[in-house]
């Protein structure tokens, strides 16, 4: 397995970058052309998904319903007060594969992969995993 790293810098509390391109350049340089790539994100308040990448109004539409579905509650008891955050990234999850065909991401038409984050702005590390031939 070779393993590959990189930074996101994040501007908002919660928004989502496409980090398609960078995990590509990863695998290029991989020189791996049959094979998987894992995304891993070692945070508690952040995820990574794949989704639409054609209408912006996709994310647009997932960061509202993220409010809807888990807003900043009275009620959470967590000190550091981001249980939302937290609830968000097990949900999302932290982890995605991609298949790797011909030193390509093995994507649908219309599929980018996205880093999701929760409780930002901050500084955020990627780590993918990459097996193959």
């Amino acid at each position: 397995m070779k393993i590959s790293k990189f930074n996101i810098e994040t501007k908002r509390n919660k928004e989502m970058q496409d980090i398609t391109y960078q995990v590509q350049g990863a695998v290029t340089a991989s020189e791996i052309r049959e094979g998987i790539v894992t995304i891993f994100i070692p945070h508690t308040t952040a995820g990574v998904t794949i989704n639409e990448n054609a209408d912006p109004d996709v994310m647009t539409d997932l960061l509202h319903s993220f409010k809807i579905i888990s807003p900043d509650r009275p009620e959470f008891k967590h000190m550091e007060g981001n249980s939302d955050a937290h609830l968000l990234s097990t949900l999302v999850g932290c982890d995605c594969r991609v298949f790797i065909e011909n030193g390509k991401l093995l994507l649908g038409t219309w599929q980018s992969i996205y880093f999701c984050e929760f409780d930002g702005p901050r500084t955020r590390r990627v780590i993918l995993g990459i097996t193959g031939e």
